[in-house]
């Protein structure tokens, strides 16, 4: 059923994408290569979504670069998302989370967590919050941290004895896999969307780059917001009346296993919060983020943590190839006119509510979680049609095109079903059938949604302060 369903889409989308480059349904404002660039872009997004032939994204990475260089785009365009900052800020920082798995740091951290934590369910919710939010200042990989994070949690709820299908293992689960990912979007080295909404901004000259400080003005605040609604939602709807009776001893007999910090541990430690003090002071000393995290890659592979044999392994380098590309959307939609014409039809349609902050924000923040269900490819996509109507919207309604940056990262964490979160499907594959019920799992997802709307009422207010409306 679910390979027809594939086929399926990929008949409409190729369909689709050629009524578009032969039809020419937008002239006579967007001409000949508009509308082939056009034809490119939806028939790649398609690829991306689908997988047919078990295509990587790489591969349909390559054939969107190598149809618009046929038809006359330019290689500067084309390849403009592997030139800027922010994929050479992405490709170091990936080496990190490889640092962590590969030296066992980040597993000494779990476990540390789980010794010193009460072993109660309040204990145990605060204890993946704090470890999830370490992690996430170390690397801005949430598969990463998923990797690190899953077979953790689920040796914890097999000493706590839990069996499968209890609420009390579904609660310890859903928050150690969920505390590794939604506080991170509050700052920009926290997730991977922060190099790539960089990266987009970066490339469009009406928006310039962001920087850290700015990153977490804008987003800190309403995202821990988001994060505490969804500790206390999930809790509540989750928590077991019957308390936890184990022993502690378990837990610091597995911390003990691990033996004394090796060498590598230890210079990996100071690299990366070395790394993440760089990252918060950049205002201070004014060092790029790219030369932070370039730097420390440096140090990482002088010292022998990164051996050479595992530049080429240590990282997804498919993952890369997917993110430059998606990330040069913003320059290949500038110079083949399609930027103007997503201006015309989306700022046009944003009229009923963009001249009022509430409005506005409710309305988009509803959008973007419905389309999600859609776009299921990280949402990268989204993010470089936002960047190109960004300056219009904000010449328009007077909306900063900050205002943009928070919303499109927590919509890209949503988590309706799985299959719109390639994070859960990581933590999914982890687990097999040890883990969560897909009907859990979708309540905590709507937990987070409406955690979300919740959390709007103190961002409008306080992006209204920062000036963000006018």
């Amino acid at each position: 059923m679910k390979r027809n369903l594939v086929w399926i889409g990929l008949a409409v989308i190729v369909l689709l994408s050629l009524f578009v480059g032969l039809m020419k349904p937008f002239s006579p404002r967007l001409d000949q290569t508009g509308h082939l660039s056009l034809m490119m872009l939806i028939l790649t997004v398609g690829l991306w979504i689908l997988k047919p032939f078990g295509l990587s994204f790489g591969a349909s990475s390559g054939l969107l670069m190598a149809g618009l260089l046929a038809i006359g785009v330019p290689g500067s365009a084309v390849f403009s998302g592997f030139s800027g900052g922010a994929v050479w800020t992405l490709i170091p920082a990936l080496f990190f989370g490889f640092v962590l798995a590969k030296t066992g740091l980040g597993r000494r951290i779990a476990y540390y967590g789980m010794k010193v934590f009460p072993i109660t369910y309040p204990g145990l919710v605060l204890m993946w919050t704090v470890i999830g939010v370490v992690l996430s200042l170390l690397t801005p990989s949430i598969t990463v941290r998923m990797v690190l994070v899953t077979p953790i949690a689920l040796q914890c709820v097999d000493i706590l004895g839990l069996p499968k299908g209890s609420k009390g293992r579904s609660l310890i689960l859903l928050m150690a896999w969920g505390m590794a990912m939604i506080p991170s979007v509050g700052w920009q080295t926290g997730s991977l969307a922060g190099p790539i909404i960089s990266g987009f901004y970066a490339s469009n000259p009406a928006l310039g780059a962001i920087d850290f400080a700015t990153w977490a003005q804008v987003s800190l605040l309403p995202v821990a917001v988001v994060t505490v609604l969804s500790l206390v939602g999930g809790y509540l709807l989750f928590c077991p009346k019957d308390k936890l009776v184990v022993d502690k001893s378990a837990f610091e007999e597995a911390y003990q296993k691990l033996g004394p910090m090796s060498r590598d541990e230890k210079i990996s430690a100071v690299i990366l919060f070395l790394s993440f003090f760089m990252f918060t002071t950049s205002r201070l000393h004014g060092i790029p983020d790219a030369a932070t995290v370039l730097f420390a890659w440096f140090i990482l592979n002088i010292s022998k943590i990164i051996e050479p044999k595992e530049i080429s392994s240590g990282i997804s380098w498919d993952l890369v190839i997917f993110i430059g590309t998606a990330m040069s959307f913003s320059a290949i939609m500038r110079e083949t006119g399609i930027s103007d014409l997503l201006s015309s039809f989306l700022v046009g349609a944003l009229a009923p509510v963009g001249h009022n902050p509430w409005l506005f924000v409710y309305a988009v923040v509803v959008a973007f979680f419905l389309w999600r269900f859609v776009d299921i490819a990280t949402f990268i996509p989204t993010f470089a049609i936002i960047a190109a109507i960004a300056p219009a919207v904000s010449q328009q309604y007077g909306i900063d095109p900050m205002v943009w940056v928070p919303l499109l990262a927590l919509a890209q964490n949503a988590f309706f079903l799985s299959y719109t979160n390639m994070f859960a499907l990581v933590a999914e594959a982890n687990l097999g059938d040890r883990g969560w019920k897909p009907a859990e799992f979708s309540k905590f997802g709507v937990v987070y949604f409406v955690a979300v709307l919740l959390a709007m009422l103190v961002a409008v207010p306080y992006w209204q302060y920062l000036g963000l409306f006018k």
